[in-house]
Order: C-alpha cells, then structure tokens, then sequence
C-alpha cells in the first residue's frame, strides 16, 4: 500500500523505469499490474474457499462463473479509473463507451442484452432439455456471449443426444422460438401408432393397449396430478386428463389406433421400446389381433378362360387388381 502510494508522487519526481515511455504511463502500467494480480489473487482465494465447503459439482461450476465475472467488472472499473483520469465524469465515460459498443459491436451488444434477459427471466437453466430454432439438447454452460447445448436429434432417433457441443449466440433468444421440455410441466406427450387388419377385433385391441398403458405409466401419471410447487406455478397450465388414451382412425391398409401417454422428456425412446415389447407379446397371444401392413389383393371376377385362342386379352378382363 505503501509504494501505490508513493507511485504518483515518484512518476511526478521524473522517476521512471523504461526508458523512452512517460512516467506518468509507466505509474499506470504498474498499478494496471498489481490490479489484474490483486483480482485474480482474490478470485483463486475464493474459489479455494468454496472448494473446501461445497462438494456439488453444479454448485462450484455456479462459483467459478461467478467470480469470473465479479473478478471481470472489479478489473474493468479499476482499469479504468487508472487509465481515463482525464475525464471526470466516470459516468460521462461510460456513456460515451456503451454508445460506441453500441455502434461497432451490435451483435456483441445484443448478446450481453441476451445474457441479462437469461438471467432475469430465466427461460431455462443448466441441465434443461431445451430447442431453439432448428437446435435441440441440453444445456450445459452459460456464458456473456452464448449458451451451450448438448445436442439431440438430427440424425438420432428420439431425442437422444448425438455428443456434438452446439454454441448459440445469446441474442437468438429474442429472434429465435424457445422452447423448454421442462420449465413449468416438465412431461411429454408421447404417441405410438398401431395399425391392425381390418378382420382384427379392434375393440380387443384397443383394451389391451389402453391396459397396458395404464399400468406402465402409474406412476408417472400419479406424479403429474400432484400441484406444482408455489414458487414454480409461473405459467397456466391446466390438464384434465393425464391417463392414457387410444384414438381411433381408419387408414387405407387398416385401423390406426394412436396411444397417447405421459413421459419425461429424456425417457420417450425408453418408455416406447418398452411398450412395443409388451404390445407384441400381448398381441402373440390373441389370434384375433393382427398388425397390418400395406399389401396387394387380387379379386377375380369371374373364372379365368384356358383356351389358348381367346387370347391374353380374355384373361386381363376376367381379373382385377385393387
């Protein structure tokens, strides 16, 4: 503290140390320098405390973000008290820098803009299943400039992750659709389409698969009609069948019945191998329940003429492909 204070009044007395460079700019450099070091100092200091109370991953990755950007803002306002003394104002200088950022770093700007809104509106969080634009994963870090998903999809079936690290500019949150699978009803509606001949008892089939919907999703369904917390019920959401259902449709190679059920976002392809399993086992066991398929029937009019001499032409009319 000592030589801070003395380093103003040694530059004014010609003391200097690199020869050629003012000694009112080297007293800036060096007090620039002891001011990174004393930040940086403090931020290890911190970290190294937190590290020996918190045990959670999530919580420490929470500090570390943290303190680099407290340790960021302490360095920029010293910095600049040290370097722009010629304007008074602190106030007037900033003014003057955020209308130049505003101007040269547009895209820059927006996406600081967009970090302020994540933070304040919080539309997702770190481990959140979320899709903006055409990009779809899990979040796995936030930052001043861009959030990181873990994606999903794209060539991978059933939002499962394909291990590619996708960087989206915080700025899209304001062009870009968002969407969360979990903020305020963190399930899914899943469908699964079984299509079965039309010489199938579709009531049958119905019942069976209603029946064995029922019984894999109890517990998830139970789970779903419990109220929301106090502090979550951000949105009006109101559901008032969360049970499974089974609509019913024709289609031209059968009858289509759609199973409509809850699941977690993370769990649509599990939960989907699992009741086709049970789907196909059931079915086995009835013989009057049938998956359908597209085929070609051939309906015969009338008997097919044999005799050579009344040509090909005899036998087309006879038969009718359909």
């Amino acid at each position: 503290m000592i030589l801070l204070a003395q380093l103003p009044e040694a530059a004014s007395e010609g003391w200097a140390l690199i020869p050629g460079v003012s000694p009112e700019t080297q007293t800036n450099i060096v007090l620039s320098v002891l001011v990174l070091l004393l930040v940086l100092a403090a931020r290890r200091g911190v970290l190294a405390l937190v590290h020996r109370q918190v045990e959670d991953s999530a919580l420490l990755y929470r500090w570390a973000k943290s303190s680099g950007y407290a340790a960021f803002v302490v360095a920029a306002l010293a910095l600049t008290q040290i370097w722009f003394t010629a304007i008074p104002s602190i106030g007037t200088f900033l003014g003057l820098l955020s209308a130049g950022l505003a101007i040269a770093l547009k895209d820059g700007v927006a996406d600081l803009a967009g970090w302020l809104f994540i933070l304040w509106r919080k539309p997702f969080d770190l481990g959140h299943r979320v899709q903006i634009g055409p990009h779809a994963g899990d979040v796995v870090d936030k930052s001043l400039f861009q959030f990181t998903i873990m994606e999903i999809g794209n060539w991978v079936s059933a939002d499962q992750s394909t291990g590619r690290l996708i960087h989206i500019p915080n700025a899209q949150v304001f062009t870009q659709p968002l969407a969360n699978y979990v903020t305020g009803f963190p399930y899914l509606w899943n469908e699964l389409k079984i299509l079965v001949t039309f010489e199938s008892d579709w009531r049958k089939a119905k019942g069976l698969i209603e029946d064995l919907a029922v019984d894999l999703t109890v517990d998830i369904t139970r789970e779903a009609h419990r109220p929301a917390p106090r502090g979550e019920q951000r949105f009006l959401i109101r559901y008032r069948k969360l049970t499974p259902v089974v609509y019913v449709s024709v289609e031209d190679s059968g009858v289509l019945l759609t199973l409509r059920y809850l699941c977690r976002p993370r769990e649509r392809r599990g939960t989907a191998s699992q009741m086709w399993e049970r789907l196909l086992d059931s079915f086995d066991e009835h013989t009057d329940v049938t998956l359908a398929y597209p085929t070609q029937r051939i309906n015969l009019a009338r008997e097919v003429l044999s005799d050579p001499e009344e040509g090909p032409d005899a036998a087309k009319q006879a038969g009718e492909t359909v």
